[in-house]
């Protein structure tokens, strides 16, 4: 009788170079790309397009109706197959939410390799996306699978939101205030996971903080005093509120004191677990900031890291605030915090200052 057992399935983040919202390619490149593809003439019922590098494209069906359409995949942030799964689909899902609208289905989007990992790991990442769909109330109503040389999974996320209610990441307005849904540093979390330097505690927040589902999307995105709505994933806080400040032709000023951070992740930081996606990101537009001189390295670590499956950005007029911070609390996002505002500018620009 054969008594030798198969050898284990490797660590899921040992099979892919990056993970997570890391793996984005560098806004730099990305640009670099794009300029060179044709422009197709935009039809009137596409309200949101690619003009802005926002979080979804919508479509309106008819007055009361648009279809927010996006998709998000990625690789392994994490070796438990289930938790890669449900990190997957809440950060795909999460696209919907932050344009105000409200998810209706999904597609999956599979590539693995199958001879690596076997059926059952790869089962196990599916049921962790699956679960998280139960949890949005959405259905996985099909999708796509190939055998490939990287893990990647993720999600074609649908949903539908009022024309009226649209969020886009352009609206911002001089005079806002700019609140923060999660605190920073997954991408830091993955670093010091990648070499064994994440605990037990580090690792059950990072999992919680990105399996949370940016639900209160649609209701922030019915208050009349919410001007702009995007979500902070690969590009990192710095990127997605220079998006914000192009978008609206303003200057984004963020208080660093006053942004919330995950437990130890500065300590982390200092002492050099970080992505390459977070130097990447300062080498695209570094020199569209203004720091603080107070700000140490790590600081800049923690602005550009990028987030996985990160929290709503919310630029809103003053005597909104309340009422927005309410919403999140309500929803279970406790530490949602106001981190800046918005001001009039000559030009786009993000400016960070150390409590003012």
């Amino acid at each position: 009788m054969n008594d030798v057992q198969p050898a284990p399935a490797p660590r899921l983040t040992s099979l892919s170079h990056g993970g997570g919202c890391g793996c984005k390619i560098a806004p730099g490149v990305l640009s670099e790309i794009l300029r060179g593809t044709a422009r197709m003439p935009v039809p009137p019922e596409l309200l949101v397009g690619i003009e802005t590098a926002d979080d979804a494209a919508v479509w309106k069906l008819n007055d009361e109706q648009a279809l927010v359409a996006t998709t998000d995949f990625f690789m392994p942030i994490v070796d438990d197959p289930y938790d890669f799964g449900r990190i997957a689909a809440t950060n795909a899902i999460s696209d919907v939410y932050a344009m105000g609208g409200r998810p209706i289905m999904a597609l999956a989007i599979v590539g693995m390799p199958v001879a690596v990992l076997g059926t059952e790991v790869i089962g196990r990442i599916l049921a962790g996306g699956e679960a998280v769909c139960r949890q949005a109330g959405i259905p996985i109503a099909g999708g796509h699978t190939i055998d490939s040389v990287e893990p990647i999974y993720g999600l074609v996320a649908l949903g539908l939101v009022h024309p009226q209610r649209v969020q886009r990441n352009a609206g911002a307005r001089a005079g806002d205030r700019l609140i923060l849904g999660k605190p920073l540093g997954v991408g830091i979390y993955s670093a010091a996971l990648k070499k064994d330097r994440l605990d037990a505690e580090g690792y059950r927040r990072m999992v919680d903080t990105t399996t949370q589902l940016n639900t209160p999307g649609p209701r922030l995105a019915a208050l009349q005093g919410v001007h702009s709505i995007t979500d902070v994933t690969g590009f990192g806080l710095a990127g997605h509120a220079l998006e914000m400040a192009r978008g609206a032709g303003c200057r984004v000023v963020l208080d660093w004191a006053r942004v919330p951070l995950l437990p130890g992740v500065r300590e982390l930081a200092e002492q050099g677990l970080v992505t390459g996606a977070s130097g990447r990101n300062w080498a695209a537009y570094g020199d569209q900031v203004t720091q603080a001189p107070a700000l140490a390295v790590a600081d800049r670590a923690l602005l550009t890291d990028p987030q996985t499956s990160g929290g709503l950005l919310v630029a809103c007029a003053p005597e909104a605030v309340d009422e927005v911070r309410a919403i999140f609390a309500s929803e279970g996002f406790a530490g949602a915090a106001e981190i800046g505002h918005v001001e009039a500018a000559e030009s786009p620009r993000l400016e960070v200052v150390a409590g003012r």
